[in-house]
């Protein structure tokens, strides 16, 4: 695993996740496009400022940081209803492999339950076949199909939907 110029930490360093807060978009915005870059199959990037403060304002981002407050990871949490919802997971991808995934969503689990919620429910795109599987380690299991109504141009040829996979929190 090749570490960014800068960055101190490692895969046993201790991690804090919290909240985000208005002060972490700027470090959030190439955390999350970088995570996502694999997307090529969408135009342009994943989030910018004004994506991020929307999101921020419609709900929640948690952040994993390390010991020394490098943004590691982070995901989109809302509450709606009974039901939470998470989205945009993003992990470093100097640490993606490591596991901070699955801390970050049990993070974000139990930030839900707290909150009330009996379930959670996330959708993946259909043109990204190797996250169902993750979320199915996760306890995920498929419920359904969404229409994509993309924030971003499919390129040309390119068919896609949302997978709708959710998990009972008990």
């Amino acid at each position: 695993m090749t570490q960014k110029p800068g960055t101190t930490s490692s895969p046993n360093s201790p991690i804090r996740f919290r909240m985000a807060t208005e002060a972490d978009r700027s470090s959030l915005i190439p955390l999350i496009n970088s995570a996502f870059a694999i997307e090529t199959f969408l135009e342009g990037t994943r989030t910018d400022d004004q994506r991020l403060a929307a999101a921020m304002r419609e709900g929640d981002i948690l952040v994993a940081e390390d010991a020394g407050g490098q943004l590691l990871g982070s995901v989109y949490v809302e509450v709606r209803g009974t039901r939470g919802y998470l989205g945009m997971l993003a992990v470093d991808p100097a640490h993606q492999g490591t596991g901070l995934g699955l801390r970050i969503v049990a993070s974000a689990e139990q930030h839900l339950r707290l909150l009330g919620c009996q379930a959670v429910d996330i959708t993946v795109l259909s043109l990204r076949p190797e996250l169902p599987p993750i979320y199915r380690r996760f306890g995920y299991a498929e419920t359904g199909v969404e229409n994509f109504s993309p924030s971003r141009a499919v390129t040309s040829g390119a068919e896609c939907h949302f997978i709708v996979m959710s998990k009972e929190l008990r």
